[in-house]
């Protein structure tokens, strides 16, 4: 099998229509010979700052000399991204070997395994050939059901913040997705939770009490911050002081969250000092979250993709940029609550570019065209991400900031035109 073949073989199964269940992940699993038995992980969900925090902590292990893999969703240009040890993305070589020695099981099962199931399997295939010591997963979506969620009783289940999105499959209430999340919770198993509105908390609470799982949460009231620039910022958390490459008051947060994730697992025994601690958050690497691609112009890429992201973007656009003119180009998903995103961002913009991003989901830019109009905000488009990018640019001076936000999916493209990842315009 080759590394196209491989790619267009997981591609070509959507997740959307499938029954959530772990039936099939565990068939899979178990036709493969279950790689996933006596791997040691953190398990992490949450609506927002999951990938974040997966990012960081498993920085913090590699600082600490573990052998660390790390399963996120989605990529931003190469499936390959999504699965990594010790910061180095699987190579289209394993990744080809790993499809072609999961595509005969899979197609003999009769009810066949979802994109997400499959990408799944390849990551712990991946990590127990490579004698990883720990690896940390990221749910795709919620968490009961999540594919993710066939590992035992994790080193730490931890879930940040819980917010609206994916309604339609984990239920329209925080209440409902904060039950779905909290199903990552083993018996006996610790969990760090996100400080969360109380109602939210209550739940989370309750399935820690129900799995007799000691639970620590986050304690905003010891997360201060310090210097804060376009360069990075510093903070301190429970009395200790550290440096973040990440921007933006939500960056912090996370980073509290790695942070009491560290204490649970020194708790268990992992060998980690604070030097590893501090040298793993300061060379923490998770691009398009509010990066800085560009000086001239300024220009900024943010994956955000629901609401509560924009209230970070627009928050971080007024914290870092206040004197600057405000250009935000903007692609988003049919399927998000993207008027909700769209009246979130529009305070903070000066004018629009519009353009959809590359996936069947994607919402015309015509129609978001539409609905941005009446709000008084100048408004252009472009069918093409690339395209839109350009226009943007046209649009800057040295007194403009462009930030492009809306869509991991977008983002990814974005960050090529500037040669991070792909061609440079």
């Amino acid at each position: 099998m080759t590394y196209q073949e491989a790619i267009d073989y997981i591609n070509g199964t959507s997740w959307q229509g499938r029954k959530p269940c772990l039936d099939r992940i565990r068939e899979l699993l178990r036709r493969l010979g279950d790689p996933q038995q006596g791997l040691k992980t953190v398990h992490i969900a949450g609506t927002n700052g999951k990938g974040s925090a997966a990012a960081m902590t498993a920085s913090v292990l590699k600082a600490a000399g573990y052998k660390t893999g790390l399963y996120t969703s989605p990529h931003l240009l190469r499936f390959n991204e999504r699965i990594r040890v010790n910061g180095h993305a699987i190579g289209d070589a394993e990744l080809a070997d790993i499809v072609g020695r999961i595509k005969p099981q899979a197609e003999d099962m009769a009810d066949h395994p979802s994109e997400f199931e499959l990408a799944t399997a390849a990551a712990f295939l991946h990590f127990r050939d490579t004698g990883c010591d720990i690896a940390v997963l990221e749910t795709g979506l919620g968490g009961r059901f999540d594919a993710t969620n066939v590992v035992a009783a994790p080193e730490c289940a931890v879930i940040t913040r819980i917010g609206l999105d994916h309604t339609a499959v984990l239920g329209g209430t925080l209440e409902k997705i904060a039950g779905e999340k909290a199903g990552i919770v083993k018996p006996g198993c610790p969990c760090v939770v996100y400080s969360q509105p109380e109602e939210v908390l209550a739940v989370l609470r309750a399935a820690c009490a129900e799995k007799n799982a000691p639970l620590t949460v986050t304690d905003p009231a010891l997360l201060t911050p310090g210097f804060d620039s376009t360069d990075g910022q510093s903070f301190t958390y429970r009395g200790a002081e550290y440096a973040l490459p990440l921007l933006g008051r939500a960056q912090r947060e996370n980073a509290a969250v790695a942070i009491d994730t560290v204490g649970v697992l020194r708790r268990r025994g992992w060998a980690i000092d604070d030097h590893d601690l501090e040298a793993g958050l300061y060379a923490v690497s998770w691009p398009a979250r509010f990066e800085l691609v560009s000086d001239d112009p300024v220009f900024v890429v943010d994956g955000g993709h629901n609401p509560q992201c924009m209230e970070s973007v627009a928050e971080n656009l007024l914290t870092y940029f206040p004197d600057k003119r405000r250009v935000l180009l903007l692609g988003v998903m049919a399927d998000k609550d993207w008027r909700a995103m769209a009246d979130i961002l529009a305070p903070a913009a000066d004018e629009f570019v519009l353009t959809a991003p590359a996936n069947e989901r994607a919402l015309p830019w015509a129609a978001l065209a539409d609905y941005l109009r009446p709000l008084g905000k100048p408004v252009t488009g472009a069918d093409a991400v690339e395209d839109a990018v350009r226009l943007a640019m046209s649009l800057a001076d040295e007194n403009t900031v462009v930030c492009a936000t809306g869509s991991l999916y977008m983002a990814g493209v974005v960050r090529g035109c500037f040669g991070l990842g792909g061609e440079k315009l």
